[in-house]
């Protein structure tokens, strides 16, 4: 176990995952719950180098719950695929060391017609029957193959806290604390406010409620796809000037580390046995275990808000809904 900056850092060379952000975090943390005057003190840039090293950490290795869930905030956009609201990412709940959870799931069509919609055990640095049998596909080296395990890749999600600043479309969420379901584009953005490029740029610690910024979400639709480009944090400030208002938004924060407990997970087996269903086949032997880092990212299809139900991840940009599919993966 290492301490950096107040945040703790769990270290395990024995496994590929993150040991601190995933499902060993709570037993962990037992009798290590943070007070509000340990998290104003850690302030500024005193807390960074333990997200630095959580950045890091994901980029050298290698879903959340289903169903409508009231505590999660959706931006909304209009006709043309517009959107746009002003949010503030919030730091780790009491119990919890980390601001985000990484997540990741599969949904795809199988040529049986059966859908396949189930959270990665990848999530939690457990091998899992679609990523090895992806890997396989894009070992062979017939491009057909690498089609379809481009098509069955896994997407990426992130889960954080937030407080709604301003939301135009729906004014009635301003003032409140929800979850946040995001993709790495976003991601991407909160890591450079953290790691800017240029000497001019002042780092900044997104998560702070006193030295943090307002994140100005601006959704486009872009060649068909929502772009999220021209979102940006607005200058370092305090998110309220009274301690006590700070305090009573990080107490009525949701807590992350839900979202990657075994109990969101089916076992190897039933994921291996409703890939078999789903693809019809039955492998002659097991293919070896390794990440699907290697396959290249590519764009999903958008679907209209017409044609389903969208709840909470419609916000994201590696995978707009599942939702659309859960009636068809039940089948």
């Amino acid at each position: 176990m290492t301490i950096l900056n107040d945040y703790v850092i769990y270290n395990d060379d024995s496994s590929s995952h993150i040991q601190h952000s995933n499902t060993q975090t709570r037993k962990h943390l037992k009798g290590n719950i943070m007070d509000f005057s340990k998290l104003k003190n850690m302030s500024g840039t005193k807390s960074m180098e333990s997200l630095n090293a959580e950045l890091s950490k994901m980029a050298t290795q290698d879903s959340g719950k289903r169903g409508a869930d009231e505590r999660f905030w959706t931006p909304t956009v209009d006709k043309a695929g517009n959107g746009y609201a002003v949010i503030r990412f919030l730091p780790p709940p009491s119990d919890e060391d980390v601001p985000f959870v990484r997540l990741y799931d599969h949904g795809f069509q199988g040529p049986t017609g059966l859908w396949y919609i189930e959270n990665s055990l990848t999530s939690i640095g457990n091998p899992d029957p679609v990523s090895e049998y992806n890997s396989k596909l894009w070992n062979s080296g017939v491009e057909s193959d690498k089609e379809i395990a481009r098509k069955q890749k896994r997407r990426l999600h992130f889960i954080s806290n937030i407080y709604v600043v301003s939301d135009s479309a729906k004014p009635e969420n301003e003032g409140k604390v929800f979850l946040y379901k995001y993709g790495k584009k976003i991601f991407e953005k909160l890591n450079e406010a953290m790691n800017p490029q240029f000497a001019d740029e002042e780092s900044v610690n997104p998560f702070d409620l006193w030295q943090g910024g307002n994140f100005k979400l601006k959704i486009r639709k872009v060649d068909g796809y929502r772009n999220y480009d021209k979102s940006e944090f607005d200058s370092a400030s305090a998110l309220n000037d009274d301690d006590s208002a700070l305090e009573r938004i990080w107490k009525s924060e949701n807590s992350l580390q839900e979202f990657v407990s075994a109990s969101n997970f089916k076992s190897y087996e039933q994921l291996k046995d409703r890939l078999m269903r789903v693809l019809n086949i039955l492998p002659k032997e097991e293919p070896a275990y390794r990440p699907e880092a290697d396959i290249p990212e590519t764009k999903q299809p958008e679907f209209s808000n017409t044609d389903y139900q969208v709840t909470n991840n419609n916000n994201n940009d590696d995978d707009e809904s599942l939702e659309f599919f859960q009636k068809l993966a039940n089948s």
